[in-house]
Formats: structure tokens, sequence, C-alpha cells
């Protein structure tokens, strides 16, 4: 115990976040930030300019903007003045949030001789193994037995410093979905609009069940170079009054907390925090399967349709339209999965023990110790 006592207090953490991380993960991180708040564990993020932290920041977490010349022949420079910034708070462990960060990390842990924990949230496309060091980096971890999967075949060399650490956040008291039986029911979409052709048989459904005489209000939560193509698309389905396209603003947990269901009309190659908190929130959840699906339990946390499928597609949501109360059982079952697997709490208990470890990997006889020549 007094060991544990004196790691925590030497314990003076260095967030690496990308602009993919404050954006899809924001949530994730603020409660990351609150639990180090909570235990007293001094933090300074390292991020993007120009990006709004004020709903991410929470007590006295300083922030080092980078890069601070945006320009490439300016790369030299900016990694210099970063190392100079962060030894200015002294960071005894880093942790790199997000895999586009990776070599960055691998260079501030060798100038300020730190070791760092890395988080990989998708399956590997582009990321190497040239980019984790296996001399500083403690913990590889990972939010998906999918993404663990893929990143242990990706760095056998180091499949005991790979770790599965779920991802928390905090859980409604009830579900939401169909919670006013005399409200219209609400669909919120939550997927990447970089291809109209992934919505076409969602929408292609939708109007199917509208023809039928259902009524329901539409929102797409998302951005991306389709937009237009999305939206010439809503009109030769008609759907321009009943579909509006969203963008990702920061009240986004308001959106989804109005959704009775939740659709994510394809897969994808990362871990969804918005699935996640989809469930969370209590929402019954319709999707297509593959990629990093590992929250996606047919039957118990979701219902499974065909990517491509508009009958598919239509005979879930006509069945969580038709049975509300099937919907909620639905909706409540994954809300207890998330409860059970999912807690801010546990997710913080779970860091604090990867910091912990690393610290002891840069203390003598650790593991930074004993592969100096690693």
């Amino acid at each position: 115990m007094a060991q544990d006592t004196i790691k925590k207090k030497s314990l003076r953490l260095a967030l690496i976040a990308s602009g993919h991380t404050l954006s899809d993960y924001s949530m994730v991180l603020q409660r990351l930030l609150v639990g180090m708040v909570d235990a007293s564990i001094p933090v300074v993020m390292v991020c993007p300019p120009r990006v709004n932290m004020d709903p991410i920041l929470t007590g006295n977490v300083e922030v080092v903007y980078y890069p601070f010349i945006e320009l490439p022949l300016a790369d030299p420079y900016n990694r210099r003045r970063a190392a100079a910034e962060l030894a200015k708070f002294g960071p005894t462990v880093m942790h790199c949030l997000c895999e586009s960060r990776a070599r960055f990390a691998r260079r501030l842990s060798r100038r300020l001789n730190v070791p760092y924990v890395l988080s990989i949230n998708s399956l590997e496309s582009g990321w190497a193994q040239s980019t984790v060091s296996a001399k500083r980096c403690s913990k590889i971890l990972v939010p998906a037995k999918t993404v663990e999967s893929s990143v242990r075949r990706a760095h056998a060399r180091m499949a005991d410093r790979i770790e599965h650490v779920n991802y928390g956040t905090f859980i409604e008291d009830e579900p939401v979905c169909f919670d006013n039986p005399d409200d219209l029911p609400s669909i919120v979409v939550a997927y990447p609009v970089d291809s109209a052709d992934d919505f076409q048989s969602l929408f292609a459904a939708m109007r199917h069940l509208i023809i039928e005489g259902y009524e329901f209000a539409v929102a797409v939560m998302g951005c991306g170079r389709a937009e237009s193509q999305l939206y010439r698309m809503l009109k030769a389905f008609d759907l321009l009054n009943h579909v509006a396209i969203v963008p990702r603003l920061t009240n986004w947990p308001d959106v989804l907390a109005a959704g009775d269901i939740f659709v994510r009309p394809g897969p994808l190659g990362w871990f969804d925090p918005l699935l996640l908190e989809a469930m969370a929130k209590g929402s019954a959840v319709a999707a297509c399967a593959g990629g990093v699906d590992d929250l996606l339990i047919p039957g118990e946390t979701a219902v499974i349709f065909d990517r491509g499928d508009e009958l598919s597609a239509t005979k879930a949501l006509q069945g969580l339209l038709d049975t509300r109360e099937r919907a909620r059982e639905l909706a409540e079952s994954a809300r207890q999965h998330i409860k059970t697997h999912h807690s801010a709490s546990g997710m913080i208990d779970r860091l604090l023990r990867v910091y912990d470890d690393a610290l002891a990997w840069s203390m003598p006889g650790g593991g930074a110790a004993a592969r100096q020549g690693a």
C-alpha cells in the first residue's frame, strides 16, 4: 500500500491528443480528466491549436498546443519546443491517446526520457511496428477485443504489453427509449458522411416505412465529403421533411439523449464512442455488424441488419417501432451491459494501475532499466 501511495504521488501525467481524439472521443477524454483531477494527479494536455478545449478541460489541467508553427519544415522546431514546454511540467508518464500521434510520442519519450503508454483505437490501417518503441512504451492499450487481435498481429514482439481496457462512461438511471409514449418516435443515425452509398439502403427502408404509414423524425449526425450527395438522395426519396443532417456539435450528447433508436448503417474500423454513449443513455440500437463491433451482441444489446440490404434494415426498424416494449427491453439490456463493463470508474481504476506500471517501468530495476540495450 505504501508503495502504491508513493507511485500515485509521483505520477505527473502528460496526455497527447489528436484532433480525432478531441472530436470523436471527447466524452471519454473528459471522464479521464475528471478521474485524474479527483485523484489529485497533475495533468498536462498536448493537443492541436485552434481547438475549443472548454467543454473537455476540468480542474487545473495545463495545455500545450502543438504544433506551434504549422509548416512541414518546422517539424524539428515544433518537437524541440514541445519537449521544452513539457519539461517545465515535468511529466513522469505520457499517454498517447491515438495511434496517429504514436511517432510523435515516441520521439518525445526519448527526448524527455519518460516512459509512455499508447492507445490504439482502430484496426490495423497504416500504423506500423516502427511507430512503437519497445524500449520506452510500457503498455499498448486497446478498447476492444477486435482491435486487440489486430494489434497482436502487428506487434507480436510486444504481446506481453498489450492490455484491453474498456472505455467508460456514465450510465442513465432509466433508458430514454420511448420514455414518453405521446412523443413522435425519434431516430439518430451516426456515421461518417463520406459516401452516400452507405446510407442508401437505410433511407430506402425509411421511405418504405413512411409509405406504410409510420411516423418518425430522423437526425443524421456527421459531416463529410458526401454531404451534398446525401441531400440529393434525401430529396430523391422524398425524405427532406423527415430527416435532418446535424453537425457534430459540442452538444451532441443532447442529440443522442433525444433518440429512441440509434442506428449505425455500416461497419466502422475503429471503436465507436457514439455507440457506447447511445447504449449508456438507453437508446435501442439497430446496427450493421462488422469492423470493431464488440458492443453489438445480437438480441442483447442491438438488432443487427445486413449492410446494403433494404429489406433487412426495414425489418430491424419496423420491429423496434412496432413493439416499443421490446425496444425498451433491448435498450435496458444494453444499458446494463454498459453499466457492468464500461463504467467510468472502472476505466479510471484500470488506467491508474497502467500508469503505476509505467512508473515502475522507469524505476531502478523496472522495465526501462532492464531494456537499456533494447
